[in-house]
């Protein structure tokens, strides 16, 4: 069945492939480990006589979680809908490398390309769950559009549409800044923002650019984006102001270079950055602290992983 279904660790080997496809779909960590445990208790549930009769056990787990995914998709929009502020897709932190491997942890199986970019994550949650669907497993996992149908039940070419559809809304990608310079403009955001200097602040970021903020009613943050750096940096003063104690550090987000608030300890800010001619031009800030969780397992591993040491 396609890449998809081409894991060679026995059917446990396939769980790190499943929590990359239904993150991608979902955008959320727990939804996806929920999505493919119960895959797999879908699996054990056949009487053995049918599971030894399924040729790729990977496809069929694959094909059952991306069912699963549509359903979440589709009852994700309302409760979205009731969603206070606006929504984000929970960030990941650099998967943590241990002694004995990755850890049970689904942020430690992911694979951090751009498919997993808070930018094309927020682009796909502008797509019905069927373009979603259809353009996540062809485009990102080159999953072919007659097996797509089988997860959809639709015709291969109605998928192949979907998809069609579903890219037009992706923009076309600019020449990306050099991974030097996107760490540089995030350590000057950084020390601006500790600073308070809202001058320094407006420098780095674009005109035009846009901060997303998540606190899902349960932390402090805008309802709305703020837009415009004129706008963004005295709202960061502001932030920084009523946050004492507040330890910003750089980390990987997403697979990029971002950063992270800690206070006595506990990290309850998450920001990843955009972009444009060398100046931030979007910026994204998670402060629920359900979609932060995963991050407190790892930080006592970041260095291990790669990621920079605490400034």
């Amino acid at each position: 069945m396609g890449a998809l279904g081409s894991g060679t660790g026995g059917i446990a080997g396939e769980r790190g492939q499943l929590i990359n496809v239904a993150y991608r779909l979902l955008g959320s960590l727990a939804e996806s480990e929920d999505a493919v445990q119960d895959a797999y208790a879908r699996w054990y549930a056949l009487p053995r006589s049918r599971r030894e009769e399924i040729v790729s056990p990977g496809a069929w787990l694959t094909t059952v979680t991306s069912r699963l995914c549509l359903d979440v998709l589709g009852s994700a929009r309302v409760r979205r809908e009731r969603y206070v502020g606006a929504w984000l897709p929970d960030p990941l932190p650099a998967p943590v490398v241990r002694a004995h491997g990755h850890g049970s942890d689904p942020a430690d199986r992911m694979i951090l390309d751009e498919s997993v970019a808070m930018a094309f994550l927020v682009v796909l949650e502008t797509m019905t769950p069927a373009e979603r669907v259809s353009f996540v497993l062809h485009d990102v996992f080159r999953y072919p559009f007659a097996e797509i149908a089988g997860v959809l039940g639709r015709t291969p070419a109605a998928c192949k549409q979907l998809a069609a559809s579903a890219r037009r809304r992706v923009p076309a990608a600019p020449v990306p800044a050099a991974a030097d310079a996107r760490t540089e403009a995030v350590r000057r955001v950084k020390e601006a923002w500790e600073n308070k200097d809202i001058a320094a602040l407006v420098d780095i970021l674009d005109p035009a650019a846009v901060m997303t903020a998540d606190g899902g009613g349960l932390a402090g943050a805008a309802l709305r984006p703020v837009e415009g750096s004129a706008r963004i940096a005295p709202y960061m003063v502001a932030v920084a102001d009523r946050a004492p104690g507040l330890v910003l550090l750089e980390r990987s987000v997403n697979g990029a270079p971002g950063l992270v608030g800690r206070r006595d300890g506990v990290v309850v800010t998450v920001a990843s950055f955009d972009f444009v001619e060398g100046r931030v031009s979007r910026i994204w800030v998670v402060r629920n602290p359900e979609k932060l969780r995963t991050w407190a397992s790892h930080q006592g591993g970041e260095e291990e992983a790669g990621a920079p040491r605490e400034r």
